[in-house]
């Protein structure tokens, strides 16, 4: 059971992204970089939480969560024509920072870095 829930939610995430990237005209969206990083589907298959990453300042951030609010009906039908489930999942997303995360600490351990390396240098 687990595999299939594996399964369908890494098939979820191809066509969200797909429809974020292709369909979705919602200028919102346009406001930031979305990504989407995961999907994370209840073992019944009837709620999915869909993980985005979004690049942009927070007023960006914030805007492309309110257009993703706003075209969760629309992907939700999308995701129920595309995928053949017997159910289609009730769609949340939700904002992962955990790239902004990484990101920032790789950006202080190569600070930490290059102050060794100056350091050394003396």
């Amino acid at each position: 059971m687990a595999l299939r829930v594996e399964r369908v939610a890494e098939q979820m995430k191809k066509e969200i992204a797909r429809i974020l990237r292709d369909e979705l005209k919602d200028p919102r969206l346009e406001a930031g970089l979305v990504t989407v990083t995961g999907v994370e589907l209840s073992n019944d298959l009837h709620y999915a939480k869909v993980y985005v990453s979004i690049y942009g300042d927070a007023a960006q951030k914030s805007e492309v969560m309110e257009g993703l609010a706003r075209a969760t009906s629309f992907v939700r039908r999308e995701i129920g024509q595309r995928l053949s489930l017997r159910y289609t999942p009730e769609i949340t997303f939700k904002f992962d920072a955990s790239i902004e995360h990484g990101d920032h600490i790789s950006r202080l351990l190569a600070r930490v870095k290059a102050e060794e390396q100056e350091h050394d240098d003396r």
